[in-house]
């Protein structure tokens, strides 16, 4: 993670937590080596830690070398002199003839000009050393030196012990009026070895809608007003210790969707977001109240690593509808028929229902079909043992969706087609579910 000015926020504490961009058209490309300005370690022996880490990160980039032809005339240094009983370097080399890489705890490795610790044959990796305890800190620092003979440095703080930063997680809230607000309490703890130095918290709101856009916190616009952003620069968490946030979350409900879900979702500032996650940039501050912490004297309860997503369940179904098909004609006919579902509401369940179609005697000759890349195409149905089943898109109240197959006819029969929900628990709580199903009949 480089280094940069950041926007918004007191000092370099959002960019800092950035993804690496590539440089916009008009900005002058430098070579650079770029390492993450601290980095947490598992003490020695110890396998428990955080579960979403995102893994040491080294780059080195020399603009002017090759890429079509790689070679290794390039020296990458690695050193935790001053350091040695708090961090150690261990080598890890997928290179068949042996490691390009020697030393201690100065270490040095023949690179190519463009290296990534994530994919280069031969790695570095700084690991706590043999006596060292939480909380003791060191450094490593790196040298980039370039083909020409040009040295490029930076360094990583490196803290033994880890901040594992957790939410506190919720059970499925169930039987919402539809248009009501539901209040959530926000507490993080940290089950880590270390304390916790600057708190970010995301919060996504799903398709609930925020009740109030705190003062301090980011709404991305990419996101449109779904997420918020928020950061405690100046928070410190001991470990075992937690923190309530007030006031508490309060998002207001849909008044057709049978279910939805919203995410909580907290890391360290210093060490970024978990390998699965980004902080989105940008934004503009609410106009809400300030989001404040305290101290949470419970912090009792199920506690989440990462992204924690709470379901809610609308007191309210969907009775959606299918409609029979009667065709005439001799075997060797083709005829095509159209399959149609109907969301007579009045709720909203989203996509998690599909239509499972059982054609009569015959053959399909074609079905129906999706774009899903530029003028390619293919089958919107799942085909097994000639049944074919199709996944509907969301329907709102009122809204249909069609399916239209062309069929060789194999004289008189019966197919059918009914409607079946991925999930039961989230699905449309059908209270009409006799016209769920009906007969495709070929007649003469």
């Amino acid at each position: 993670m480089r280094r940069r000015t950041g926007v918004a926020v007191p000092g370099a504490v959002l960019l800092l937590l950035l993804p690496l961009a590539a440089c916009d058209s008009g900005t002058v490309q430098k070579s650079s080596v770029t390492a993450p300005g601290v980095f947490y370690l598992r003490p020695r022996g110890d396998k428990v830690g955080s579960k979403i880490k995102t893994r040491f990160h080294l780059l080195a980039e020399d603009i002017g070398a090759s890429r079509t032809l790689p070679a290794q005339d390039h020296r990458l240094t690695v050193d935790v002199r001053g350091s040695e009983s708090v961090v150690r370097l261990k080598i890890v080399s997928l290179h068949k003839a042996g490691p390009w890489c020697d030393g201690t705890v100065r270490v040095t490795c023949r690179v190519g000009g463009h290296y990534d610790s994530w994919s280069d044959l031969d790695r570095v990796y700084p690991v706590a050393a043999k006596g060292s305890r939480p909380g003791d800190t060191g450094v490593v620092r790196f040298t980039f030196t370039t083909k020409d003979g040009k040295k490029l440095t930076a360094s990583t703080r490196i803290v033994v012990g880890e901040p594992v930063v957790k939410v506190r997680t919720l059970k499925v809230i169930d039987d919402v009026r539809p248009g009501a607000d539901v209040t959530v309490p926000l507490v993080v703890r940290n089950d880590g070895e270390v304390p916790v130095k600057g708190l970010a918290l995301k919060l996504d709101s799903g398709s609930l809608d925020f009740r109030q856009r705190y003062a301090n916190c980011l709404y991305p616009p990419q996101s449109r007003g779904h997420t918020a952003v928020c950061l405690f620069p100046g928070l410190r968490i001991p470990p075992g210790g937690a923190v309530v946030l007030r006031p508490a979350l309060r998002l207001r409900a849909s008044k057709t969707r049978t279910y939805t879900s919203f995410s909580q979702d907290a890391w360290p500032l210093d060490s970024g977001p978990g390998k699965d996650d980004a902080m989105p940039p940008g934004g503009d501050h609410g106009d809400g109240p300030v989001l404040k912490t305290e101290a949470a004297r419970d912090s009792d309860g199920t506690f989440a690593e990462g992204k924690a997503v709470t379901d809610v369940r609308l007191d309210i179904h969907a009775d959606y509808e299918v409609f029979g098909v009667e065709l005439h004609g001799g075997p060797g006919t083709e005829r095509s028929l159209r399959l149609k579902v109907r969301n007579n509401g009045p709720g909203n369940p989203g996509s998690g229902t599909r239509l499972v179609f059982t054609p009569p005697p015959g053959a399909v000759l074609k079905e129906p079909m999706e774009e899903i890349d530029e003028d390619t195409y293919g089958p919107r149905c799942d085909s097994v043992h000639g049944t074919y089943s199709c996944r509907l898109e969301e329907l709102g109240p009122g809204e249909s969706s069609d399916f239209e197959f062309t069929l060789r006819l194999d004289g008189p029969g019966e197919g059918s087609v009914t409607l079946q929900d991925s999930s039961p628990s989230t699905g449309r709580r059908d209270a009409n579910p006799g016209n769920d199903t009906a007969a495709v009949t070929v007649l003469p």
